[in-house]
């Protein structure tokens, strides 16, 4: 991936009762040898295992993703998520070499019943260092990966993206169905401040279905090329 020009390498430690995991913590290591950014997903948020796994992994950044709409769907939305603020600076204390990514739910192109992301970044603005929008499912079926967002392989509403990129006063890295074919569009049109690719540019089984955790080399060459175009003309704007 390094090879391919990417900026920021994420990984992803997926249980905290197993959050050692070595595979993970010489990828981290790796990507700081190539001069490339390191980007840790926890899909746990309890504090003693968040700390003890910053503390063996020392990524660049740490990436909270939790799906906070069922979090804000009853009552005041700044008591129901002081938890997880309270998580961020707490992190921020302990860890102050450590940037801090918080991803933000947005809805579906085309679902404008979309989650309060304007309210989320008011609330996690003063303890994050960036965020990440990325695509909520509405209706019935649940989240790829329960309590979290992400994953889905569906755009998000750009409108709504575009809009976060306005309101914050910290980076906003598009994410949420991004491929080759459609970042170059995602770019121009959201002018945020990176890209994220996962799903869409996974290598596929012979059923077409992305393999998770697998990347298509000549898919994230692609998708960073046409990053790199959108790139070109977008005054004070980076693109990773």
């Amino acid at each position: 991936m390094a090879d391919c020009g990417v900026d920021h390498i994420g990984s992803v430690v997926l249980s905290g009762a197993d959050w050692k995991q070595p595979v993970v913590y010489d990828t981290i290591r790796m990507a700081a040898d190539r001069n490339v950014r390191s980007s840790l997903i926890l899909l746990f948020n309890d504090k003693p295992t968040v700390v003890s796994a910053l503390s063996y992994y020392k990524p660049d950044i740490v990436h909270f993703c939790e799906d906070l709409v069922p979090l804000v769907s009853s009552g005041d939305p700044n008591a129901s998520l002081q938890p997880l603020i309270h998580l961020q600076a707490e992190v921020r204390a302990h860890f102050p070499d450590i940037e801090i990514m918080r991803s933000i739910p947005v809805a579906e192109a085309g679902d404008r019943r979309g989650p309060p992301a304007l309210e989320f970044v008011r609330l996690f603005e003063p303890v994050s260092d960036y965020f990440l929008t990325d695509t909520r499912i509405s209706g019935d079926p649940v989240q790829p990966v329960c309590g979290f967002v992400g994953i889905t392989g569906r755009t998000c509403d750009w409108q709504a993206a575009a809009e976060l990129v306005a309101y914050s006063r910290i980076p906003v890295i598009l994410a949420g169905g991004l491929a080759p074919e459609n970042v170059f569009e995602g770019v121009r049109g959201v002018r945020p401040a990176g890209v994220d690719s996962c799903t869409r540019t996974n290598a596929v089984d012979r059923a077409g279905r992305p393999i998770r955790f697998k990347k298509d080399v000549e898919k994230v060459k692609a998708f960073v090329r046409q990053a790199r175009r959108a790139q070109q003309g977008l005054q004070g704007k980076a693109v990773s």
